[in-house]
């Protein structure tokens, strides 16, 4: 049974996974150049001209070399998340399935909202998507142990709202709602208020910082979304299949 989910959660990766390269060769990467040459532009502009006019040929071929591979490299690594987090996706269901609110097809977006303000939503309160040319006040391995502890944060934050809702009155749905979100708005209001401000985009502007932290957070919202709609729909694909087999076994086992 287990095998079962867990490959259903691999092949939705899957498809999640190709969507979420397309959208970083597409969006992801021409905008991270973008910001790139931005926050460059905005530094350089002291330099002289013949100095730039010297190196421009050399440092246009290193940077295609650069920007092929930067490219290649992290479509690959979204693909490859993407994967990783269907794979955990359907282990959890597996096990918590029974503890979720609704019907099977709506419990599987609930763990996957659930997914995306543990491992997402909760940990960017602090550490914000960092666009190019970002300062990071902590280093990588504080960063790290941060992240660690807000992930664990999201984990009870979406705990907590689950729980909620299941102790709201069931003929009240509005309310359940409502008490389902209490927490998720808590958090979210109190938490980036309550820490410093570790990631800092000096060289940019502000909304185009905006823009690229919202597509951020828009698109792995996006491959939650994606996994449990693959997931459900490779589901209902199964079961008229097991509903045959098992028919087929009481005809040939009935004297």
């Amino acid at each position: 049974m287990i095998y079962d989910y867990l490959q259903r959660g691999v092949l939705a990766g899957v498809v999640a996974g190709l969507a979420y390269g397309l959208y970083v060769a597409v969006v992801a990467n021409p905008l991270s150049e973008y910001l790139h040459d931005a926050g460059h532009g905005h530094g350089d502009h002291g330099h002289d001209d013949h100095s730039h006019e010297h190196g421009h040929a050399h440092e246009h071929a290193e940077h295609a070399v650069s920007e092929t591979t930067t490219a290649l490299v992290s479509i690959g690594s979204g693909v490859l998340w993407a994967i990783f987090l269907g794979g955990l996706f359907a282990i959890a269901l597996y096990f918590l399935e029974p503890a979720l609110p609704g019907p099977d097809g709506v419990k599987a977006y609930v763990l996957a909202g659930a997914g995306f303000v543990t491992v997402s939503a909760t940990p960017w309160l602090v550490l914000p998507p960092a666009a190019p040319g970002a300062e990071q006040l902590y280093t990588i391995d504080m960063r790290l142990a941060i992240y660690v502890g807000l992930v664990a944060l999201g984990a009870i934050v979406s705990a907590t709202a689950i729980l909620a809702y299941r102790r709201t009155a069931p003929r009240q749905p509005a309310l359940r709602v409502v008490a389902a979100a209490v927490p998720i708005v808590a958090v979210a209001a109190v938490l980036p208020l309550a820490t410093p401000t570790i990631v800092t985009h000096p060289e940019l502007s502000g909304d185009l910082v905006s823009a690229y932290q919202a597509l951020a957070v828009l698109s792995q919202a996006a491959v939650w979304a994606l996994l449990a709609g693959s997931f459900n729909a490779l589901r209902r694909r199964a079961e008229p299949s097991a509903d045959a087999s098992d028919s087929h076994e009481a005809l040939t086992a009935s004297p």
